[in-house]
């Protein structure tokens, strides 16, 4: 499945404040992993975005092994791991603010650049225009939603996914004393 393509230009959307309202009126909280349930209630108040779809990325180290799996990869694996990728999928208002947001939003790869990629998804951006995805995976892999990784380079995936969530939910701080200093 393909999950990035590069970043879209965007673009006038006069349907922004329903899709905005739809996507906010669906959102259930508890069918997010629950490592980054802070990181979708952080979006959710910005008038300038919205969330889509997210995941925190799952390191699967053993065919029986739940895919949805919030486990960390197991001290001394040493075989393969199938990681299925981290990531935020989200609309931005073509706007001043949505504007700056999604600049500052663009800059979060400069953390990993071999492993971090900003970007549209063209089924996305079908769907709502204006629609951006940062996701974690090693570049190799940039254009697939899952890849099988030596142990070695999930290790190095999984630090970065930690840096990555750690920054988004910086860079979403610093949005909201943006908005609260207006």
């Amino acid at each position: 499945m393909e999950t990035f393509t590069p970043p879209r230009d965007l673009v006038e959307n006069d349907r922004y404040p329903d899709e905005r309202r739809a996507a906010l009126a669906a959102l259930d909280l508890t069918a997010v992993d629950e490592p980054i349930v802070d990181v979708v209630e952080a979006f959710a108040p910005l008038p300038h975005v919205f969330t889509l779809q997210c995941c925190f990325g799952h390191f699967l180290t053993a065919p029986e092994q739940d895919e949805h799996s919030l486990a960390p990869i197991p001290d001394g694996h040493n075989g393969p791991v199938r990681y299925r990728i981290a990531y935020v999928a989200f609309g931005i208002e073509d706007s001043g603010r949505g504007r700056a947001f999604l600049d500052r939003l663009s800059r979060i790869p400069a953390i990993a650049p071999a492993y971090v990629q900003f970007g549209s998804a063209e089924w996305f951006w079908a769907q709502w225009l204006n629609s951006y995805t940062l996701q974690v995976e090693p570049a190799a892999h940039e254009y697939k939603d899952q890849a099988v990784l030596t142990v070695a380079e999930a290790l190095r995936a999984q630090r970065v996914r930690a840096r990555f969530f750690d920054e988004l939910r910086r860079v979403l701080a610093e949005e909201h004393r943006r908005g609260a200093a207006r």
